[in-house]
């Protein structure tokens, strides 16, 4: 991880609207790209940052505002936490932690070039994380049980004998699905 530079993982070209945006314009933005944030950018330099959160706020707290005329410029944080290209995992995980973000902006000589996210370092180093290896699983232990639903009309298929709880190649047999050996047993 302390190798790992930010450059390595992070997404370049992030989605970016203008200073004069209006929440309309983001929040269908971030619908249409499936995103929850967009930076706000004025001749490749980072003014701002807007996020679903932000249009939520403004939702409940002026709920009967054009947002079509509320500036996303207007909510963004006036302080933003960044990053550089050249930084480290570590070093992002530890700002990540420290400022409770989950995605951060990454900006070289104050221009704007690409944001890390958590799902961005999660994806890049999964075995950091135990628990996604157990969804992992998960995952695949529903495949199976999809495969083996799909084979109930066939006589045999692969899977865990419901008489013994081995695995096997599986035959219908009283209305269940089990082993050759318990088969013959039966």
């Amino acid at each position: 991880m302390e190798r790992i530079l930010v450059s390595d993982i992070m997404t370049r070209n992030p989605y970016i609207v203008a200073p004069n945006a209006s929440l309309l314009e983001c929040a269908k933005k971030m619908v249409k790209k499936r995103v929850n944030s967009l930076s706000i950018v004025d001749k490749k330099k980072l003014v701002g940052f807007v996020s679903q959160k932000d249009i939520l706020w403004a939702l409940i707290k002026k709920p009967t505002a054009d947002f079509s005329n509320i500036m996303a410029l207007d909510l963004s944080p006036k302080k933003i936490v960044t990053t550089r290209p050249n930084a480290t995992l570590n070093e992002v995980i530890s700002k990540m932690n420290k400022s409770k973000f989950d995605r951060l902006p990454v900006v070289n000589n104050g221009e704007l070039v690409g944001i890390i996210t958590v799902r961005d370092i999660l994806s890049f180093h999964p075995e950091q994380y135990p628990e996604l290896e157990e969804f992992a699983n998960i995952r695949e232990e529903q495949e199976k049980l999809k495969r083996v639903a799909g084979t109930k009309d066939s006589d045999f298929s692969e899977g865990v004998c419901e008489q013994c709880g081995g695995r096997d190649v599986l035959s219908k047999f009283n209305g269940m699905m089990v082993c050759e050996s318990c088969k013959n047993s039966l």
